[in-house]
């Protein structure tokens, strides 16, 4: 009696697990809809998409941390560092480059909250203390001023002294960040032209889906940590984690999509399921076509593939052994 009740314990809290994990998943899913939404999915993508997209996706995050855990474990270190995470992508400039601004931002908000709190207490003290017209003004800009995300790869970090930066400079990597935010939000200018009130109140609740903003926790689970990596990260490799990610999926939308468009556009030309068909003249007052059709599965997989595919450079030498080598999972 007793075998057969420690035994029934079991499959409950094996089931409470599973139930549990379906839970974190489910809620994950919804924001990898919203994220696609934002991409340029219009068109309500079935549950067999998003689900493909969340399996690459956790492939992918599971590989930086896996990756990111074997760097830390070459210094030393038993815990993985913001420093290994950015390292994964220093060859996309312009990803690095919006990474940094990201992080530069948040301190600054950071900064913004630390001094208001203090600021609070100091303006309570000083309330009957004239102000003389000669006192110095307190420069804010210079207190709050978006610091720069230094690398310990890169040449200024060399030197002792760091060489001070002008207003007006900017480099190749915040020009080629700057010219990919503009695609993108003139992109979303030209989706939001058309969007009637209550269409523009979801796309922006969906602009703010973030996988890590007080769902840390649930995020932590879903990534892997304590099971891929024994590291407990703190929030900065979380937020950063959550940035990259929705990058990935940003990323392997617009790449759906484009398949997609190919797709139709040659099924125009050539058309399509109608061949063979005579063209029926659209009426007066025939009704309207059907919407656009959601990105599917196959593209999707089709979007994978070209995200996978190396330079012909690294493919050179490969000597007819390509297909006995298990290739790694190359991060986008």
């Amino acid at each position: 009696m007793t075998d057969k009740t420690a035994k029934y314990k079991t499959e409950i809290q094996q089931l409470w697990e599973i139930m549990r994990l379906y839970r974190v998943i489910a809620g994950v899913l919804r924001f990898f809809s919203q994220m696609m939404y934002v991409s340029g999915e219009t068109a309500e993508a079935s549950s067999e998409t998003t689900g493909m997209i969340e399996e690459i996706v956790r492939q992918q995050v599971i590989e930086m941390l896996r990756q990111c855990t074997e760097q830390a474990s070459r210094r030393g270190s038993r815990s993985i560092s913001t420093d290994d995470l950015i390292f994964l992508i220093r060859h996309d400039q312009a990803k690095v480059s919006r990474l940094r601004t990201f992080l530069s931002w948040k301190d600054v908000r950071k900064n913004v909250k630390d001094s208001d709190e203090k600021g609070g207490d100091a303006d309570i003290g000083a309330g009957d203390e004239p102000v003389g017209a000669n006192a110095p003004i307190p420069d804010t800009t210079k207190k709050n001023k978006k610091a720069k995300v230094g690398l310990p790869w890169e040449v200024p970090s060399l030197y002792s002294q760091e060489v001070p930066e002008r207003e007006d400079e900017e480099d190749e990597d915040e020009e080629e960040m700057n010219y990919a935010t503009l695609q993108r939000l003139k992109k979303a200018d030209e989706r939001t032209k058309a969007m009637t009130k209550e269409e523009y109140v979801t796309w922006s609740e969906y602009r703010q889906a973030s996988f890590t903003f007080r769902k840390g926790k649930r995020f932590k689970e879903w990534a892997g940590f304590g099971v891929v990596t024994d590291s407990k990260p703190n929030d900065d490799i979380v937020d950063i984690l959550g940035f990259l990610t929705f990058e990935i999926v940003q990323t392997l939308t617009e790449e759906a999509l484009k398949i997609k468009e190919q797709e139709d556009l040659g099924k125009e030309k050539t058309g399509g399921e109608q061949r063979g068909k005579k063209r029926k003249v659209q009426g007066l007052f025939d009704p309207p076509s059907e919407g656009r059709t959601p990105v599917e599965t196959r593209h999707i997989q089709e979007a994978f593939r070209r995200l996978q595919q190396r330079p012909t450079k690294q493919r050179a030498m490969c000597n007819f052994t390509r297909g006995l080598n298990r290739t790694p999972l190359k991060l986008f």
